[in-house]
């Protein structure tokens, strides 16, 4: 008992101990040597005192400006504290460039690679504004409804108050999506360090032929010298620059591309799936949840098809509703459409699920692709939590001969004992009753248990109705499935509670038609047949 609390307490140190540390990251991997990048140092999971030792930086970096943050974050009703230190640099050097690792007592944080340009040489120095705009795109010929990344970046060599605007990007014959929130660094051009506002868009043109990008204005205020803004002199002269418009050439979709296929060009397309259960788990009757995830890079999630699903006559299929989601990246954007079904085997042996497809138009390399799921066997085993059917119970073993004639005096004797040892018993059960026999409490009624499943149906609770239609049902002269065999809206009603039952769309389950079902149920047709099967066997057969 002792070892088993002393494993707990070290497992559970081990645990704190993972989640604190120093964590280090920088807003962005790629710049040039004369810009700077803010580098962010995190320590998470108690009180820090002291601060990180910035002497590794010194031979790689020029280190500008350091500032401390403190704050408080909740998680699972506890309070953790987090002490954060943003780091201004600037690369000495080109090429692939490391942040070495930074110690702050006992932690140390990972190291970063950064890519550093040479910087480009701007031959009109003379001509430079103290405000100007840079509008470039990553291509100047794209496929229509293909993603085009238009980058705006915001010199300022003088100090700006804050309320600068930049006009918003209207482009009628296209879809523009903003990529993120603006970034903000520093850049040296010609010996001057310039402040710079850097802000990306997605941009997806619907027709071909020629597009312009449209100018964006920018509107500043200037810092004068005579104006302090820490002390409410608010002074200055206001500014207004305009971007450059830029020509685009968007090109039709190809004269190979699939007809009846929908155009996705993209940069890159993945499809992959997961099960839960695992599919080689698979019983009948019992659910398996099937995820499709479709990711494109290039598009956005509105832009992605829907995926095809498994289509057998074994299978019962439950789909839910689609998960969209966008996620910004270095390249753009990129867009996810994920697709989850139930679903349900009705027989055992071997289900096939077809292969699924999906056609694309690669625009890096400028060709035809198919990203392809294989076909899937479904290997389903007998559930033995269900009952067999009549067909596949096993036959009686005959009899020997020898043991099929019973002689009358052998009958009459097995039942003098019988019935001796029943009036036996029968005699010391009564000597155990009370003089007063005391009344019995009632059991549900049919009554009683029709109410209670009105209202589960009523409150749209499938869990509730399960059990109370499972009650109703064994008090019925016939069991539930013959009811449903009979009474096809029954059939159907039951479909949808086991699909409600079996999927994650269970909430959303109306028991309104189930509990119609119920009442318009009509009774059993040859009730003088069901009785004759369950009367006993006579005691001496012919």
């Amino acid at each position: 008992m002792m070892r088993l609390m002393a494993f707990l307490l070290l497992g559970l140190l081990a645990g704190q101990a993972a989640a604190a540390g120093l964590f280090a990251r920088v807003d962005r991997t790629q710049l040039s040597i004369d810009e700077t990048l803010e580098l962010s140092l995190e320590s998470q999971g108690s009180t820090v005192f002291g601060k990180p030792d910035l002497q590794p930086l010194e031979p790689l970096f020029e280190v500008f400006d350091t500032r401390q943050v403190n704050q408080l974050s909740s998680s699972n009703g506890e309070a953790h504290a987090i002490t954060r230190w943003l780091i201004t640099l600037r690369p000495k050097q080109t090429g692939y460039v490391i942040i070495p690792p930074l110690q702050l007592g006992d932690w140390r944080s990972e190291p970063i690679t950064l890519m550093v340009q040479e910087s480009l040489k701007n031959t009109e120095s003379d001509q430079l504004a103290p405000i100007f705009i840079d509008a470039s795109v990553d291509q100047e010929n794209v496929y229509v409804q293909a993603q085009v990344i238009l980058t705006l970046r915001i010199y300022h060599s003088v100090s700006l108050y804050d309320d600068s605007t930049l006009s918003p990007l209207q482009m009628p014959e296209a879809l523009v999506e903003r990529l993120g929130e603006p970034r903000t660094y520093e850049k040296t051009i010609n010996g001057i360090r310039h402040g710079v506002i850097e802000v990306r868009y997605a941009l997806f043109p619907q027709k071909s032929g020629e597009l312009t990008i449209p100018a964006q204005l920018f509107s500043a205020t200037t810092v004068t010298n005579g104006s302090n803004p820490l002390f409410g002199s608010r002074s200055g002269r206001s500014t207004q620059v305009r971007s450059p418009s830029i020509p685009l050439t968007v090109k039709r979709k190809p004269a190979d591309y699939p007809a009846a296929a929908p155009w996705l060009p993209a940069r890159s397309l993945t499809l992959v799936e997961a099960w839960s259960p695992e599919p080689d788990q698979a019983q009948t009757g019992e659910s398996l949840t099937r995820s499709l995830l479709l990711k494109a890079e290039g598009l956005t999630s509105t832009q992605l098809p829907a995926i095809g699903s498994a289509q057998s006559p074994d299978l019962r299929r439950y789909p839910d509703q689609p998960i969209l989601a966008n996620e910004v990246s270095g390249a753009g954007l990129v867009g996810s459409r994920e697709q989850r079904e139930a679903l349900i085997p009705t027989r055992s042996g071997a289900l096939q699920l077809p292969a699924v497809e999906v056609v694309w138009w690669n625009t890096v390399e400028d060709r035809l692709e198919r990203t392809t799921l294989d076909k899937r066997t479904l290997n389903v085993a007998d559930n033995p939590n269900l009952a067999p059917t009549p067909a596949e119970q096993p036959a009686a073993t005959p009899l020997p001969a020898e043991q099929q004639l019973l002689w009358p005096w052998q009958l009459s004797t097995l039942l003098f004992a019988l019935s001796t040892l029943a009036g036996f018993g029968l005699w010391l059960h009564a000597r155990r009753q009370p003089a007063v026999q005391r009344a019995l409490q009632p059991g549900p009624t049919p009554r009683s248990l029709l109410d209670d499943l009105r209202r589960a149906c009523q409150a749209n609770d499938s869990q509730a109705t399960r059990q109370a239609l499972d009650a109703w049902a064994r008090q019925q002269p016939e069991t539930l499935a013959d009811m449903a065999a009979r009474f096809v809206p029954l059939s159907d009603a039951l479909d949808g509670l086991n699909g409600a039952l079996y999927s994650e769309a269970g909430q959303r389950w109306q028991g309104e038609a189930l509990w119609q079902s119920i009442q318009a149920l009509p009774p059993a047709t040859s009730p003088s047949v069901a009785h004759d099967q369950s009367a006993l066997p006579p005691l001496y057969p012919r």
